[in-house]
């Protein structure tokens, strides 16, 4: 992700400071656990111009809890002006994909990948974040590549946070049905904006031994040369 941004001319900084967003702890029920997360990611990211975050569900959870988070510590009166805070910074946030068609307007980074790709479109960037057919219209700009449409794009692959280990079975089954369908493409490489999918969709793929690869969005985008690195 940071070699992409660079060769578009920006300069990226990393925080050493941040930490979880709280999404985790929010999606497993421990919201007051959450809470002192929200002041250090101010606190880590109130100077920035842009912060962007390479995971769909990170960037959801952000824009979906955080005003309601900010309110509640601010009325603790231990965090005066964190609402107002907050309501600054989150339009400055974007998921990476995001951030490239449609606060930067790129529409090819000239990249090359010569390999066979199906794309996943994970839930919180279908539903949440409306990322719609922007990370695929990038990923179809790559000279080179061939990208296969993924049957049933908008199914869920069963991840799900913690979803995947309260209910096991639920998701095994729904991950099967992600498995099959990525296997029916024929790709050497599924990806896609969310490593919590990847991740989930990775592990299926090895269990069945089939040699099918996960990369992130930004791996393929940043083109094969740099992926080897």
């Amino acid at each position: 992700m940071v070699r992409v941004l660079e060769r578009l001319g920006h300069t990226v900084d990393f925080p050493a400071g941040q930490t979880c967003c709280g999404q985790m702890h929010v999606n497993t029920g421990y919201w007051d656990e959450a809470l002192p997360l929200l002041p250090r990611f101010v606190e880590q990211f109130r100077d920035s111009e842009v912060i962007v975050v390479p995971s769909s569900s990170c960037v959801a959870h952000m824009r979906e809890h955080y005003p309601a988070m900010a309110r509640q510590l601010e009325a603790t009166g231990k965090y005066p002006g964190l609402f107002a805070e907050v309501d600054s910074l989150l339009p400055r946030v974007y998921e990476f994909s995001e951030l490239l068609f449609k606060r930067l307007g790129v529409t090819d980074l000239s990249s090359v990948f010569p390999h066979r790709v199906t794309y996943h479109a994970s839930c919180h960037g279908l539903r949440v974040l409306q990322l719609g057919d922007g990370p695929a219209s990038l990923l179809r700009s790559v000279r080179n590549m061939d990208l296969v449409p993924l049957p049933g794009l908008e199914q869920c692959c069963g991840f799900g946070g913690t979803f995947a280990i309260k209910n096991a079975d639920v998701s095994s089954a729904m991950l099967d049905e992600k498995l099959d369908a990525v296997l029916s493409t024929e790709a050497e490489i599924v990806t896609a904006c969310d490593n919590s999918c990847l991740m989930h969709i990775n592990g299926g793929l090895h269990r069945r031994g089939c040699g099918v690869r996960t990369m992130h969005i930004a791996e393929i985008l940043a083109g094969e040369e740099e992926v080897a690195r």
